[in-house]
């Protein structure tokens, strides 16, 4: 290889990690911008959600499927696509003059995220093999990934409080407008290299509908209640819908995802701590953001100011991640990452009502930053050792989902819990509401324990589940699948 493909590798690793850092980034951006946006578009309070759920249901929903896109009909392909989708929603939702308006343009961004995020992370899983090279591109994907959630409330803080709301979606516009001008050059096309092009049309159908509707009850759950018809309903309906999905899989000449794919056990346990990961990390952004608003009265942007000591250790720690996953490998290093993610999580609980940053918040989040990037860099590889090149867009999509859904399912359950010990709080002490300080500071604390448990958990999946010897994976790549087959 010349040293200008070497470096043209590199810099098409910088194209698809900024368009993953924009669709991390839009996950959390939007959060301090609420308040805004419901005063200037007369959202109900009811509705308000809608602004973060119809993004989540189409980006959670749509992965599984954009990551076999990718894989069928061309990896660059399904890419550019994804990005021109993400860019325009982003400038329709800055234009956006109703309720409707926004929530229609927010799904449409969520089904560009969808090809985009899965479609990157195969172009890289295909551009560096299996090894040093990759776990260095997938630390850099990790960096990206662990603190575009972080970097998303500083950013949305500081648009918002410098120009208005509309400016945390217009941001996007001129990336991915440079994102697209260098794709067509900088990124190889490759596809699956199979002996059909068939589309798993009912098993994508039944997967896209299933989680989705997940995604939907779980968000409906916070409002409504989890014993009401209604919720229980739904969440039975999502559960038929993924069991049918698996029954068609086992049974389909061509899967939309080949089950066998689980015989993996270091990306079976990647999957499954990313998603216990992603629920504790998901609800820890969420009630952080609460609690420096509600309880120590943060502006929007002094919220997202505080965020910049998380941001930055992710951003510090995740190279020595890399370094230390390659040696070491992820059944060692991902652990790890997960138990000091889970002590950062005891930290938060230990917040006071009456917090000081740099004596209770500075040293949870270094700690939690340590914990985050020690373990989404070894997740990261995890999920993707052993795969073949004709299904490293499933494997993409698969990871993402796992973390999207757990996400979904930790702010669902993070929320009933911090309202439920908030209003037992309310009444045992008499005289306080459900909006006092020490109520709000009570039902967080108990959410991070709980928080901490999940993420201890995945720890001890990650121990168990990892293969012990990750390069005698259980069903290694053949040499001449891991070869691009040019478009």
């Amino acid at each position: 290889m010349t040293s200008l493909d070497n470096r043209r590798r590199w810099f098409a690793l910088a194209v698809i990690v900024a368009a993953q850092f924009m669709v991390v980034l839009d996950v959390a951006i939007v959060n301090v911008a609420l308040p805004s946006i419901k005063t200037d578009l007369h959202f109900s309070q009811d509705s308000l959600q809608w602004v973060i759920t119809a993004y989540a249901i189409f980006f959670g929903g749509l992965l599984l499927l954009g990551g076999r896109l990718a894989d069928l009909l061309g990896r660059r392909r399904v890419f550019i696509a994804g990005v021109v989708i993400f860019t325009t929603a982003s400038l329709l939702n800055g234009l956006a003059w109703s309720e409707g308006s926004l929530i229609a343009f927010r799904s449409l961004q969520g089904l560009g995220a969808a090809l985009l995020s899965p479609a990157a992370l195969s172009i890289l899983t295909t551009t560096f093999a299996e090894g040093r090279e990759r776990n260095l591109a997938l630390g850099v994907w990790g960096a990206a990934s662990g603190s575009g959630g972080a970097a998303g409330v500083l950013l949305g803080g500081a648009l918002t409080s410098a120009f208005s709301w509309s400016w945390i979606f217009f941001i996007n516009v001129p990336a991915g407008l440079l994102v697209l001008g260098v794709a067509p050059f900088l990124l190889p096309e490759s596809r699956a290299d199979l002996d059909h092009r068939h589309f798993d049309t009912a098993g994508a159908t039944s997967i896209t509908a299933g989680l989705m509707l997940l995604v939907y009850a779980m968000t409906r759950a916070t409002q409504h209640g989890w014993a009401t018809t209604e919720t229980i309903g739904l969440l039975l309906a999502s559960a038929a819908l993924v069991i049918s999905f698996v029954v068609i899989e086992s049974r389909s000449k061509a899967p939309l995802l080949p089950l066998g794919i689980f015989r993996l056990r270091t990306l079976t346990a990647s999957n499954v701590s990313g998603l216990l990961l992603a629920a504790a990390m998901f609800s820890q952004f969420f009630l952080l953001t609460l609690y420096m608003q509600q309880v120590l009265h943060y502006s929007a942007l002094q919220t997202g100011v505080a965020y910049i000591a998380l941001t930055l250790t992710i951003i510090a720690f995740s190279g020595v991640a890399q370094a230390l996953t390659t040696r070491f490998g992820v059944r060692r290093t991902l652990p790890a990452g997960m138990i000091v993610a889970a002590a950062g999580m005891v930290l938060y609980a230990r917040l006071p009502v009456h917090g000081h940053y740099f004596w209770d918040l500075f040293p949870a989040f270094v700690l939690s930053g340590i914990g985050l990037a020690f373990a989404f860099v070894p997740m990261s590889i995890g999920g993707l050792t052993g795969v073949r090149a004709s299904e490293a867009g499933i494997a993409s999509g698969l990871i993402n989902t796992s973390q999207q859904i757990g996400g979904a399912i930790g702010v669902a359950a993070a929320t009933t819990i911090a309202i439920t010990f908030t209003d037992r709080y309310v009444t045992a002490h008499a005289g306080s509401t459900a909006l006092s300080a020490g109520a709000l500071t009570y039902g967080f604390q108990v959410t991070f324990y709980a928080l901490a448990a999940i993420a201890a958990l995945g720890a001890v999946v990650a121990l168990v589940l990892t293969e012990p010897h990750e390069h005698d994976a259980d069903r290694a790549p053949a040499e001449d699948d891991l070869l691009l087959e040019a478009a």
